[in-house]
């Protein structure tokens, strides 16, 4: 390769490194660069602080790699010629003790953002999590509020300020739940029950999706989360009430693979999230209890 084409070469990923930077510090309208929940922002740091460590070794390595191509081209005669050389111990402590010094910081920055960011681990809030049940079906989505007794159907409602847990389940192949502005994702497994904490701080729309491919309808399986004040989330439950019951047999007909269709709501709740997760197992497993203590549960 001539000395030209890895200047260009390197001047190409300079303006890559430096659109990322970009990207990075300013979110360019991407949900997950630019977040609005507490978990989103938290993960987005982890992961700028990541990216900016890395390039410690990143871009000197790009600037050697256009300086030793340029300085030492063939038609710079001023260059040194040292064709015996071949040790330096000052160079190879450099290049050897600044990567390890900076793996050991990312493992210490990574362990420490994994611990804190556990997505079982219950949010700091005055006031208590809201429960939502979800489950992952083909190909939509049912949302379960068992202290409302009250469930919907590619749309979910939260309580601004106030944390939620969520129940995450599927009665479909494996899926993955995510909202990107809000922070975090995880898996929808059948039979199982696995856990996620939010939390929306402002009032707003934002748009959850399937992380997963789980089959021929996976890129419309969306829904709308939809972050309000307590009040207008006690009205949106109050307009819920009005809607049919979530039977076995109204279930029966979500769990039919279709795609997404529209919001529907449901005013009471026959068919629970203990029935849906009983339909696989008679001894299911729940992902959500401490390491060491039974995991199988009778129902």
């Amino acid at each position: 390769m001539k000395p030209s084409h890895v200047v260009a070469l390197g001047g190409a990923g300079a303006v890559g490194f430096a659109l990322l930077l970009m990207l990075l510090t300013h979110g360019a309208g991407f949900p997950l660069l630019a977040p609005s929940g507490s978990v989103g922002i938290s993960e987005r740091d982890l992961m700028v602080r990541t990216v900016y460590l890395m390039l410690i070794v990143v871009i000197p390595v790009i600037i050697l790699a256009i300086f030793i191509a340029w300085h030492y081209r063939e038609g710079n005669t001023k260059a040194a010629y040292t064709p015996n050389w071949e040790h330096s111990k000052m160079e190879e402590f450099i290049w050897w003790s600044i990567p390890f010094e900076i793996v050991l910081v990312l493992s210490a920055v990574t362990w420490s953002g994994t611990h804190e960011l556990d997505p079982m681990k219950a949010l700091v809030s005055t006031q208590p999590p809201l429960t939502v049940q979800v489950v992952a079906l083909p190909w939509k989505w049912l949302f379960i509020y068992p202290e409302q007794g009250v469930a919907s159907v590619n749309e979910l409602a939260l309580p601004v300020n106030r944390p939620v847990e969520f129940r995450i389940t599927a009665d479909a192949p494996m899926n993955s739940f995510w909202i990107p502005a809000l922070g975090g994702q995880m898996y929808a497994m059948t039979g199982m029950t696995t856990m996620l904490h939010l939390m929306a701080p402002t009032a707003g729309n934002f748009t959850g999706r399937s992380a997963n491919y789980s089959g021929a309808e996976f890129a419309q399986m969306s829904f709308t989360a939809r972050a309000m004040d307590q009040s207008d989330f006690d009205a949106w439950v109050a307009q819920a009430k009005q809607a049919e019951a979530l039977s076995s047999g109204t279930y029966s007909s979500l769990r039919v693979p279709s795609d997404a269709g529209p919001v529907r709501y449901y005013g009471s709740v026959d068919m629970t999230f203990a029935d849906i997760l009983d339909l696989y197992m008679p001894m299911r497993m729940d992902m959500t209890m401490p390491m060491g203590s039974s995991m199988m549960h009778h129902p």
